[in-house]
């Protein structure tokens, strides 16, 4: 029996497992080689875990541990390894092809992107973030909640929009806002948590699922936000092809249009034929991708929620005087003042309003990255991406600000909003994943094994917390 031709895959163009009824082949070209200097593209990880220090770590975790104590934390852990694997296959396409997974869906079906762009639209019109940062700006200096937190979206449509490499201001604002943050659980692992580290085991020995005192849209959202969630773990394709990431290298950036002469960008992106020069610099490629990964996303947003949730749970739970709003962090910090001293209640306030200021410059950035990249590759091919952006981002920034100023002001009730839509999405895309990362793909690269498994269960999590909520909502409005 005759052997296989070894070159028969390599003949094959590529570019043929790509439909072509929405959008036309991604081009043919080689795929760059690996950075030899690797630690100058370690970032969108540290801009997802910055990004992602939001509404789970500093608001629904600690809330969660102040009412029934550290029991749920093990969930952090269990909903961040699954959007490690969900935000490997993200990257997985577009370090392939230099798109966004959202442009591969598109592949499947024109308006897939629209759909995801009006969720990513309808959780974060919702400015939980701007309104969380202005609340405990305001338990450190005073002043109006409200008035703050609109003068929150201007900052940040202001820097969004005058940074001349958009995604280099956003690296940099999210790395300060990460050393902040692991300053304040270095010192206040020292100074603050004290006893609370003997209960530390019952996170293993005691896991729980709380419904029936927090019900299922605060768990749901506490899963789906720990470390991201919803169309923030989507943006990984736009902020490692920024980066220049794999085939992302030939793809340009998103810059301002007040600063800087954008470059355009055609509609579809590029694919490898499979030689063993280019699967090297794909092993190469993603080797680095999952490493920095796990090691900056993972690892930080963990600490990060383990730590405020030990803080929450040492300071507030069993105090009477806890309701279910953002007060529990007022109430936290007045205990941190009287048991390490003044100066840490403030800290602690200071930290929470600069990490939740990072998250909502992060949290424009993406919702109006995501929607510029619909627009630009499914309706206006001739309009420039970074000009759509900017209108984008102050389009979002006006939204928020009618909606403070319409009397929407509560972080909890607006985070969860926000994170339930979001799990809804990650129970869509994640099956989406599959599909594109399965069919269009060069058959050495695409999905499968255990990754396949992961993103199985990511579908069943999310699918089955998402009708859970629902029936939960739905029973409420009726009873």
């Amino acid at each position: 029996m005759a052997e296989p031709d070894r070159n028969e895959a390599v003949s094959t163009d590529p570019a043929e497992q790509f439909p072509t009824k929405y959008l036309p082949r991604p081009e043919v070209r080689d795929l760059p080689a690996p950075p030899d200097r690797q630690w100058r593209y370690v970032g969108p990880g540290i801009v997802a875990a910055g990004v992602g220090l939001a509404s789970g770590e500093f608001i629904l975790f600690p809330y969660i541990a102040t009412q029934v104590g550290l029991t749920f934390v093990w969930a952090a852990f269990v909903g961040l390894i699954t959007q490690y694997f969900l935000n490997m296959e993200i990257e997985r396409y577009t370090l392939a092809t230099g798109e966004t997974a959202i442009t591969g869906f598109n592949r499947l079906w024109k308006h897939w992107g629209l759909v995801f762009a009006l969720l990513a639209y309808f959780a974060n019109i919702w400015p939980a973030w701007a309104t969380s940062s202005a609340t405990l700006f305001t338990y450190a200096f005073g002043g109006d909640a409200p008035t703050v937190a609109m003068v929150i979206l201007v900052l940040v449509g202001l820097i969004l929009t005058l940074a001349p490499v958009v995604y280099t201001a956003l690296e940099r604002a999210q790395m300060v806002k990460v050393a902040a943050v692991l300053l304040l659980i270095v010192v206040g692992a020292f100074l603050a948590i004290g006893p609370a580290w003997a209960d530390s085991p019952q996170i293993i020995t005691q896991p729980r699922f709380p419904a029936a005192e927090l019900g299922f849209a605060v768990l749901m959202g506490a899963l789906a936000f720990a470390g991201a969630g919803g169309g923030q773990n989507l943006v990984q394709s736009n902020w490692i092809r920024d980066k220049g990431f794999g085939m992302g290298h030939y793809v340009p950036k998103i810059v301002s249009p007040l600063t800087r002469e954008p470059e355009a960008r055609g509609r579809v992106g590029y694919v490898f034929p499979p030689t063993e020069r280019n699967l090297e610099h794909w092993r190469g490629w993603w080797r680095f991708a999952s490493r920095e990964q796990l090691l900056t996303f993972v690892l930080i947003s963990f600490l990060s929620i383990l730590f405020t949730s030990l803080l929450a749970y040492a300071t507030v739970f069993g105090n009477a005087g806890v309701r279910n709003n953002i007060s529990f962090l007022k109430i936290e910090g007045e205990v941190l003042m009287g048991s390490v001293g003044t100066w840490f209640g403030y800290f602690f306030w200071l930290v929470g309003a600069v990490a939740l200021f990072s998250a909502a410059l992060g949290i424009v950035d993406y919702t109006s990255r995501l929607a510029a990249d619909v627009l630009k590759t499914m309706y206006f091919p001739e309009a420039s991406e970074s000009k759509m952006y900017a209108g984008l981002v102050w389009g979002l920034v006006v939204i928020g600000i009618a909606v403070i100023a319409a009397g929407f002001s509560q972080p909890i009730v607006l985070a969860v909003i926000a994170a339930c839509t979001g799990g809804t999405m990650m129970f869509i895309y994640s099956g989406l994943l599959i599909a594109i990362n399965r069919k269009m793909l060069p058959k050495p690269i695409r999905i499968g094994g255990f990754r396949l498994a992961a993103l199985v269960w990511s579908i069943l999590l999310f699918g089955v917390l998402a009708v859970l909520t629902l029936w939960q909502q739905i029973g409420n409005l009726l009873g």
